[in-house]
């Protein structure tokens, strides 16, 4: 079975041989390196709830906290049957480089609970949501530990987690300390969620995308064409916006099959049609309608294959393999979902001279944005869309420039320049406290 810790540790491995030289202190640099090998804690346990029957069920869980060097943990619940132990933690590892990346005062989490929850009603998912916030108790809140959606968790499902958060505050008399709604982004707007939120993500990485056009000198968006894996939130928004700026989105997928479109699609069409046949594989649709004549139905693994400029994996981890990376015509890959290559497909891509923008940067306007909305709450704030938005892509613009400037002095792949970047600061924080 594929361990993406043992990636995630891998990369970190590969990156510290980079980033030694520049410390004088070895001794104290390797300590660092063999710190952040390992979560900082690890919490393992069951969530046991009553069901609609009465009877109980048992779910176990995990919520892995890296590193707390730059600030408070932060990273996202996934409710998904697949989550294991050694997922968690190579997210919270890859959340602690992302949020260093674009230079936000946060470190990296991740959690998740082994469940499908289309199985369950929605009183079981509140129950279970609750259940969540009470195993971890004082681990959270506004200045440890900031939680947020990510697979199939939901504002709703954040609602659920902080009102029971604030209920733990009240029952131990601090509520008083600290705005309990700071516990949790990606809030409902009502409960002092975010504008700006839904689409941040995706539009974060056309953000990365326009910037990454300017330095290879594209000099006609309308001639590069995108494949996009994975129709979830952050696909759509990244093909809406995508869209919007000019370049043809050809192919887009979900969990089932996908659609190739050669003369360019129209996301929001595509979508609506999604939505009312449940069939993304017989959505071929333009700007003015839909029709099996204008495209082709194809799996998962042929969109990866078809021959485009910009591959965007947006979906789960581990798409691109050492089996699937030869077959990649794409020039150029943005990592829309979070650790979708492995470390033996990236050997592969730096060969065949394919660009790959890591997720710990195209993916990362949906942390940023949720430090705004944490930001908006400690400060009992609220912002439009377009001053979140405003803020967003100087955030994105920043960090893609800090990142290529190592690229180009260093030679490396765009990945191992974006973990330099990461890496250092997270250690420089490290040095600065004292901590080895």
């Amino acid at each position: 079975m594929h361990n993406p810790y043992k990636d995630a540790v891998t990369q970190l491995e590969l990156v510290a041989r980079r980033l030694e030289s520049e410390y004088s202190d070895k001794q104290r640099f390797r300590a660092a390196i063999q710190l952040l090998t390992t979560p900082e804690r690890l919490h393992e346990g069951s969530l046991e709830i009553t069901l609609d029957s009465g009877k109980q069920q048992s779910f176990k869980a995990f919520r892995s906290q890296h590193s707390s060097a730059r600030g408070p943990y932060k990273g996202g619940i996934r409710f998904h049957p697949g989550v294991t132990k050694e997922e968690v933690q190579a997210l919270s590892l890859w959340m602690s480089w992302k949020t260093a990346a674009v230079g936000i005062p946060y470190g990296g989490a991740k959690g998740g609970v082994v469940v499908d929850p289309r199985l369950l009603s929605p009183a079981e998912l509140e129950r279970l949501s609750r259940a969540y916030v009470r195993f971890l108790g004082t681990a959270i809140g506004p200045w440890v530990d900031v939680p947020a959606p990510d697979v199939n968790t939901t504002p709703q499902i954040m609602a659920w987690m902080v009102d029971e958060y604030e209920v733990m505050m009240r029952e131990s008399n601090t509520a008083a300390l600290q705005n309990p709604l700071a516990s949790f982004t990606g809030k409902p707007l009502t409960l002092g969620g975010s504008e700006g939120r839904e689409e941040a993500t995706g539009l974060g990485g056309v953000y990365v995308l326009e910037e990454l056009a300017k330095k290879l000198h594209w000099q006609r968006k309308q001639d590069i064409t995108v494949a996009i894996q994975g129709f979830g939130n952050v696909g759509y928004w990244f093909a809406y916006h995508a869209d919007t700026a000019g370049y043809k989105v050809v192919a887009v997928s979900d969990s089932k099959s996908g659609v190739f479109v050669p003369t360019g699609l129209d996301p929001v069409r595509t979508l609506a049609c999604k939505r009312e046949t449940g069939k993304m594989g017989t959505c071929a649709c333009n700007e003015k309608e839909c029709h099996v004549s204008l495209g082709k139905q194809v799996s998962n693994q042929e969109l990866l294959a078809l021959d485009v400029d910009v591959l965007v994996p947006a979906a789960l981890e581990n798409v691109i393999t050492s089996e699937t990376a030869p077959k990649i015509k794409a020039k150029t890959i943005i990592e829309m979902a979070n650790g979708p290559t492995t470390p033996e497909a990236d050997e592969i891509l730096a060969a065949r001279k394919i660009q790959v923008v890591p997720d710990i940067l195209a993916n990362a306007g949906g942390v940023s944005t949720s430090y705004f909305e944490w930001v908006q709450n400690v400060s009992g704030s609220h912002w439009s869309k377009a001053e979140v938005l405003t803020k967003l892509q100087p955030l994105m613009v920043t960090a893609f420039n800090d990142i290529w400037s190592v690229y180009e002095r260093e030679a490396t792949t765009f990945r191992l320049a974006a973990y330099q970047v990461a890496v250092k600061r997270v250690i420089d924080a490290l040095f600065l406290r004292g901590r080895v």
